[in-house]
């Protein structure tokens, strides 16, 4: 605290210095005296404040003022300054309480830093020029803060519809807002207008706090009278504030419901999953009996079983569901539930029933056994039975192809082509699950039926002798038939990969004049016939080229043959001196007497050793080499 006499001092000094100037002041200088300020500054709480006054005055010698004006209208000095050179030098008199303090600067501008509420008022600067005369401007700030975030806090108790006067539902409250903030209510997105007046529909109320801060906290606690209809609404409030430069923000709170306590006045009965259409349901499942009322809390809820006039109790709960595992046929019936409200108004239908078919499907009955064996060209019909409800749909399959709808399959005039296995498939078209299929075989018996691969020479001009050829027949029947081969080497019958009952057996061979003339057959045989297919190969031509080749590889061979014969024997003979020289010249030498016989040591190598002896040398060579 400075002394009192140190502020009147302070007070004293700008008044004297304000006479002087006003007597050095020339006449007629006051009407050129004008001082311009912003008139409205707005600024958000925190922010930086500057508030700026210029002077219009045709002299230098002037004193600057700053005053504050409280809420009675009275003005407390805050700074001065006075030009000096190309600046004004500024004193700050008194804060008045501000943190952080007031603040001037070199252009005679008073800055507050960081905005507060309390900062919310006039502002005047005041312009004493001497005879120049006085001038004063006004610059009114105004500091905006934003709420924090909206919370509301709703009725968590339980309200009854019943009550005809408005109920508490919630209260909405904004804190710390500058200017106050305004709140509004809405159920389902729809803003409820409603008066603050007391009225038994519904009506709101309002508190505003004034914090230590400054700031305006604001409460409002909404009343509506409910009706069934509110049991799904969902209700919010919202704070609406202000911004500077006209702006507007908004704070919306969480959504909330009520529990709302209505009595019962329709009800519902029905089969759960998996049940199907008008009811039905599968023999052997687990099925949920399903009661609902439109009352809040949940009622009590009994289900019963509809024997002529008389009602079996089944369950007494409060889920609304009764499960009944493993159904049967014979709980085929009426059944029905009751919802306990007292509260519920007289005319209201609180029990509902309906009825539960438990649809079944007994096995399949045949006329025919599992293998059905006909013999071929006989006629025959097989019976397919079915009980069960609803009543079944009869249709039957052979090989994935529909053949007959009904019961009654006829066979007539049956072939190899008939056999396989047929379905009798019953279905009910309301229930896609509930199906059942038997099937037989079907067997014929007869003659087996042969088929054979036609064959085609590979040259043009026809079969030649050495060709090979793989001949391939087929055969079918009952019983199964065997397939021989008029030429060895045939391959045990397989089936088919064509199907159908068919067994081939194939022989490869190469073609040659004989079979030419003579054919190759297959045969198929069972017990009650045979079939047989020859293969026909026409004119065979012979292979010219490789019969030459075979004379001559003969005729080489001969030869080589030959030649180590007469090598053999030379080497034999090689103590005999000039044999092979006279075999080589084809007469013997002058002086050699003629050798007309073979001794028995000499016998002939290309005849037999005994009949070269009795024949004496007329059957050997005429020489030996």
């Amino acid at each position: 605290m400075e002394p009192p006499d140190s502020r009147t001092r302070a007070r004293r000094a700008p008044r004297l210095l304000l006479l002087a100037l006003l007597l050095a002041a020339p006449p007629g200088a006051q009407a050129k005296m004008q001082v311009s300020v912003p008139p409205l500054v707005e600024v958000m709480r925190g922010d930086l404040v500057t508030l700026d006054c210029k002077p219009h005055v045709s002299q230098n010698r002037y004193v600057l003022e700053w005053f504050l004006t409280d809420r009675s209208g009275d003005r407390h000095l805050v700074a001065s300054a006075e030009p000096q050179g190309s600046e004004l030098r500024g004193t700050v008199h008194n804060s008045w309480g501000r943190s952080p303090p007031y603040q001037l600067d070199s252009q005679g501008r008073l800055i507050m830093p960081t905005a507060q509420v309390s900062d919310e008022r006039d502002y005047v600067c005041v312009v004493k020029a001497g005879a120049a005369g006085t001038a004063e401007a006004t610059a009114r700030l105004r500091v905006f803060a934003k709420p924090e975030t909206t919370e509301v806090s709703p009725n968590k108790g339980t309200l009854s519809v019943m009550e005809e006067t408005a109920q508490e539902i919630a209260t909405c409250n904004s804190l710390n807002g500058n200017p106050v903030p305004k709140i509004t209510w809405y159920r389902d997105g729809q803003r409820l207008e409603v008066p603050t007046e007391v009225n038994s529909e519904g009506y709101m109320t309002t508190r505003r706090v004034r914090e230590a801060s400054g700031l305006f906290s604001l409460s409002s606690t909404l009343y509506l009278r409910l009706y069934k209809a509110d049991r799904d609404a969902r209700f919010h409030c919202a704070a609406h504030y202000s911004l500077p430069d006209g702006l507007h923000g908004r704070l919306d709170s969480p959504e909330f419901r009520l529990i709302l306590h209505y009595p019962t006045e329709k009800v519902k009965f029905g089969v759960g999953s998996p049940a199907a259409a008008e009811g039905w349901v599968l023999e052997g499942d687990s099925i949920q009996l399903l009661c609902q009322g439109d009352g809040s809390p949940s009622p009590e809820y009994t289900f019963f079983h509809l024997q002529g006039e008389h009602e079996k109790l089944l369950n007494m709960n409060l889920e609304g569901n009764l499960t009944l595992t493993g159904v049967h046929r014979n709980q085929s019936g009426s059944y029905g539930c009751r919802v306990e409200d007292y509260d519920a108004p007289e005319d209201a239908q609180l029990s509902q029933t309906g009825k539960l078919h438990v649809a079944y499907l007994d096995p399949l009955q045949l006329s025919a056994a599992e293998e059905l064996s006909l013999l071929q060209g006989s006629n025959t019909t097989v019976n397919c039975s079915a009980h069960g409800l609803p009543t079944p749909a009869l249709r039957w399959i052979k090989d994935s192809t529909p053949l007959e709808d009904g019961p009654m399959l006829p066979l007539n005039s049956v072939t190899f082509d008939s056999m396989g296995t047929y379905v009798c498939e019953a279905s009910v078209p309301t229930m896609p699950l509930l199906t059942r299929t038997r099937t037989f075989h079907l067997l014929v018996q007869g003659t087996p039926e042969l088929r054979a691969e036609e064959i085609e020479p590979k040259a043009e001009s026809g079969w030649r002798e050495g060709d090979e050829v793989t001949l391939v027949c087929s055969a079918r029947g009952h019983p199964v038939p065997k397939l021989t081969w008029s030429q060895l080497g045939g391959s045990s019958a397989e089936p088919a990969l064509s199907g159908q009952g068919w067994v081939s057996s194939s022989l490869t061979l190469k073609v040659t004049s004989t079979l030419s003339r003579e054919g190759v057959f297959c045969e198929a045989a069972n017990p009650l016939g045979h079939a047989r297919h020859v293969f026909h190969f026409g004119n065979v031509a012979p292979q010219t080229a490789q019969a030459g080749v075979a004379v001559m590889a003969v005729a080489v061979s001969v030869g080589l043959l030959l030649l180590v014969v007469a090598a053999f024997y030379c080497m034999r003979r090689k103590g005999r001196p000039g044999c092979c020289r006279r075999g080589e010249k084809g007469a013997p030498p002058p002086g050699e007497p003629e050798l007309s016989r073979s001794g028995p040591e000499q016998t002939g190598l290309l005849m037999g050793g005994g009949s070269a002896g009795a024949r004496g040398g007329s059957g050997g060579f005429g020489d030996e080499c």
